[in-house]
């Protein structure tokens, strides 16, 4: 197995991290080693165990050389690959990650590559269970609006905050007053990137997670400015119809949107009934 080898190397890059954190080089030089060393891995399928070691150090290069661009791009790829694994984002959050994403965040809310990596961590320590942090992850709902409305037309930066966006919202974290701006700005995601199923799936369950919490929301849902919800999730239904997670979660936002009389009237006239009479009968037969 190439697991013991990995694992050393992976040890020694850390530790020569440490013992030289002033050099900027080396910091660099080490990240570039570690990505190299983690890709190895997932390319053989390999778990790598990573302990507390690994995340705070990469947590004191990018608190040490916050105003390094080419550095943090480095740290925050590595933090997205190594919170992948649940126990990892456990040692992140209690390594005090999300103050940290969120600054970088604010810093470089211009770098795709950034954005997209600290949204994937911000994803993965909002959906870990028992979170302590929800004040935290509060103060991640703005940020993570901004790098929506910045990159919303990146899909794949898009896709990652509105998965953010989605463990957020599930955790509570929205404000009453974030409810209909929220929605806009899915709804516009949407909107923009309806190609891509990931997206699409977890804008929806975004989606309902406001409609469950807010009238407010489901109407804004109906009356955007740029057009109304039904007729977004109508075409992503005919782009998904054979993509299974993309139509349970179109068939969530509608059975979200249902518990409202208003929302209910405009559901029939726009002949809702019909698209769920053919999801039943389609997925029924198989």
């Amino acid at each position: 197995s190439a697991l013991p080898y990995l694992q050393m190397f992976t040890e020694l890059v850390t530790f020569a991290m440490k013992t030289h954190a002033d050099s900027l080089k080396l910091q660099v030089d080490g990240c570039s080693l570690l990505l190299e060393l983690l890709s190895q891995a997932l390319e053989q399928d390999v778990v790598m165990a990573l302990d507390e070691t690994v995340t705070s150090s990469l947590l004191d290069t990018a608190r040490k050389h916050c105003e390094n661009e080419e550095l943090l791009s480095l740290v925050c790829t590595l933090l997205m690959m190594i919170s992948a694994n649940e126990v990892a984002a456990g040692n992140l959050r209690k390594a005090g990650v999300i103050p940290d994403l969120l600054s970088i965040l604010r810093n470089f809310l211009h770098n795709e590559k950034i954005c997209l990596s600290c949204c994937g961590v911000l994803w993965s320590v909002a959906v870990s269970e028992n979170n302590a942090d929800q004040a935290l992850l509060k103060s991640a709902v703005p940020v993570t609006s901004a790098v929506l409305q910045e990159h919303i037309r990146n899909g794949t930066v898009a896709e990652s905050a509105c998965s953010a966006l989605w463990a957020l919202s599930l955790q509570g974290c929205l404000t009453e007053r974030e409810y209909e701006p929220t929605t806009v700005l899915l709804l516009d995601a949407l909107r923009m990137n309806p190609e891509r199923p990931v997206l699409v799936k977890n804008t929806c369950l975004a989606l309902a997670s406001l409609l469950r919490l807010s009238e407010v929301s489901a109407l804004k849902f109906l009356t955007d400015s740029n057009g109304s919800g039904i007729n977004l999730i109508k075409d992503a239904y005919c782009l998904h119809f054979d993509d299974p997670e993309v139509v349970e979660s179109i068939c969530m936002l509608i059975n979200e949107m249902a518990q409202y009389d208003d929302v209910v009237l405009d559901l029939l006239s726009q002949k809702m009934e019909e698209l769920l009479s053919e999801i039943k009968t389609r997925f029924l037969s198989r």
